[in-house]
This record gives structure tokens, sequence and C-alpha cells, in this order.
């Protein structure tokens, strides 16, 4: 599965709360859309979330794009947004437990084990 962020540009002010599962529900099934999260206030544009199953990344980013547009068109007050790119988001790295001396561990993450 593939977390797959489709940026969109000239959204309104507020997206319908429902707008992800409106996404979900109007996939084709060979999309095999999973969830679709709508971050409406992200910056610099609104975002939606879609998690795809896929067997590429390639091919996620395919089937996120295509199930949004076509989405979108069929909402007559969506139908002027266009998705500006449709892409997994890059993640940082996590840091390199014990390179500066600290293990980074919080109260939920494992910590390393010492040897004696």
């Amino acid at each position: 599965m593939y977390l797959i962020h489709v940026v969109l540009a000239s959204a309104p002010a507020e997206l319908p709360a429902s707008l992800g599962d409106f996404i979900r529900r109007h996939a084709l099934p060979e999309e095999r859309i999973e969830h679709v999260s709508v971050h409406a206030h992200a910056v610099p544009w609104p975002t939606l979330g879609v998690f795809v199953l896929a067997d590429r990344l390639a091919e996620a980013e395919a089937k996120a794009a295509g199930a949004c547009r076509r989405a979108l068109a069929l909402l007559p007050a969506l139908s002027h947004v266009t998705v500006v790119r449709a892409e997994a988001p890059l993640m940082e790295p996590l840091p390199d437990p014990g390179a500066d001396g600290n293990d980074h561990a919080g109260p939920n993450r494992p910590r390393p084990v010492r040897s004696t």
C-alpha cells in the first residue's frame, strides 16, 4: 500500500468534509483506493492523502491522480479544481541512534540493547 499526496489548485477556501468518502466511493475497483484523507488547510495548497494498493509507486500515483480528477469533475462546485501533482511524500530519515550520544528514544520507542 502506498500513501500518495494529491495536491490541489484552485480549491475553494473550504473543501467538503465528505470529499474523501466521495472520491473513494467513485473510484474504479481496479484503482484499489483504500482511504482518502482531506487536508484542506495544507500549505501551500490543499492536499488529499490517498492510500492505494498497487504493485509499483508510479502505478499508485497514476491511480490516485485519476480517481481524484474523475471525482472532482463530478462535483459542479469543485469541477474547476485541478490536480497539481500526485506523488509519495518524502519522509525525513530518523536520526542515527547514538551518533550524537543521544539514543533519541521516546517513551514508546524501543531503545537499543546495550551489550555488557
